[in-house]
C-alpha cells in the first residue's frame, strides 16, 4: 500500500515563506512525475507545479518565479519552496505521485497567507 506524508503548511503573513514536503513511502515504482496541487475554497483543484523523472518542471502561471519544487529520489520526497507568499495562495495543498500506472494522492496540508 502507497502513502503519502505531507508537512510543511501552516499560517505565514505576506512575502513569508514555506516549504512543503511529501514523503512516499511503501510499494511503489516507476515514479513518472510528482506534482503539488491547491484547493481554495469554493474553487477547482489547480495544479501548481510538477516535476517529472528526467527533472522538467512545470508551473502554474501564478506562481512562476515564486515557488520552486524539487525532489529527492532516494528518499521517494517532493519539495514544495514557497517564497514571496501572497493571500491568493491560501489552500489546502496536496501531493500527488504518478507510479505503478495510476496516480496517489496525499491528504492535503492548510496554507494559509495573511495580509
Amino acid at each position: 500500500q502507497v502513502q503519502l506524508v505531507e508537512s510543511g503548511g501552516g499560517l505565514v503573513q505576506a512575502g513569508g515563506s514555506l516549504r512543503l514536503s511529501c514523503a512516499a513511502s511503501g510499494s511503489i515504482f516507476s515514479i513518472i512525475a510528482m506534482g503539488w496541487y491547491r484547493q481554495a475554497p469554493g474553487k477547482k483543484r489547480e495544479l501548481v507545479a510538477l516535476i517529472t523523472s528526467s527533472d522538467s518542471t512545470n508551473y502554474a502561471d501564478s506562481v512562476k518565479g515564486r515557488f520552486t519544487i524539487s525532489k529527492d529520489n532516494a528518499k521517494n520526497t517532493v519539495y514544495l519552496q514557497m517564497n514571496s507568499l501572497k493571500p491568493e495562495d491560501t489552500a489546502v495543498y496536496y501531493c500527488n505521485v504518478m507510479g505503478n500506472a495510476r496516480g496517489y494522492w496525499g491528504q492535503g496540508t492548510q496554507v494559509t497567507v495573511s495580509s
